[in-house]
């Protein structure tokens, strides 16, 4: 298992054992802005959301071992930047802290939208990572003996698995209902437009008019819309 991996599992780790231990538990009201949120905590709503963050990382982590081998691919400075605004964002998702305020008051009905939300996300990234096969690569890439993918969630979209992870990221901020995870939503926006634009680059060279054509029957990632 990768180093990055690790930390970012060790992460939603301390955020689940967080929302355990403290519920029940009342924090001091004058704290600082980066004190644990314990209105948060104490619903287990939290929790499930941390969880999901945890079940996709390992699945993805697992499934990473099946891809085919690179014939070309992104600059390591891309992919590092690429994987910097990630990681930060789900930081600023996940981690319970008061810091901002809330955008959304602490209330279970509109958890449990957020939870639904991030539980899709989560189902269309695993379906898609699934029909993606071999082809799959968290780099931009392209593999040996690449095949241009048009089964499953990508009779419609060009991007389903991004679909499905901002999906994940706009659940959990739901489900916190706090500025940070809405910034961290935002951060996750760009870096995705950012590889969305540099991927359709990448795959217009490698599968030339297939590819517009393709382009023409499909959207980026949400039908009739974007």
């Amino acid at each position: 298992m990768q180093r990055k991996t690790i930390v970012r599992l060790s992460v939603f780790v301390v955020a689940a054992a967080l929302a355990l231990l403290t519920r029940g538990v009342h924090l001091p009201a004058n704290i600082p802005m980066f004190a644990l949120d314990d209105a948060l905590l104490v619903h287990k709503e939290f929790l499930v959301a941390v969880l999901g963050w945890v079940v996709f990382s390992v699945y993805w982590e697992v499934a990473a071992g099946s891809a085919a081998p690179e014939k070309s691919s992104e600059s390591q400075a891309s992919r590092g930047l690429h994987v910097f605004l990630t990681n930060v964002a789900a930081l600023l998702v996940v981690l319970p802290f008061r810091g901002l305020g809330r955008f959304l008051p602490v209330s279970s009905p509109i958890m449990w939208i957020g939870l639904a939300v991030e539980a899709a996300g989560l189902f269309l990234a695993i379906w898609a990572r699934r029909h993606l096969g071999r082809n799959w690569s968290g780099r931009i890439t392209i593999k040996v003996d690449h095949q241009l993918i048009r089964s499953g969630p990508y009779r419609l979209l060009r991007h389903p698995i991004y679909t499905g992870i901002l999906a994940i990221y706009a659940g959990t901020a739901i489900v916190t209902g706090e500025w940070l995870a809405l910034i961290g939503l935002a951060m996750t926006g760009l870096a995705y437009w950012r590889k969305i634009r540099l991927e359709e680059v990448n795959l217009k060279v490698a599968f030339g008019a297939d590819y517009d054509a393709y382009c023409r029957e499909t959207w980026a990632l949400v039908p009739g819309l974007l």
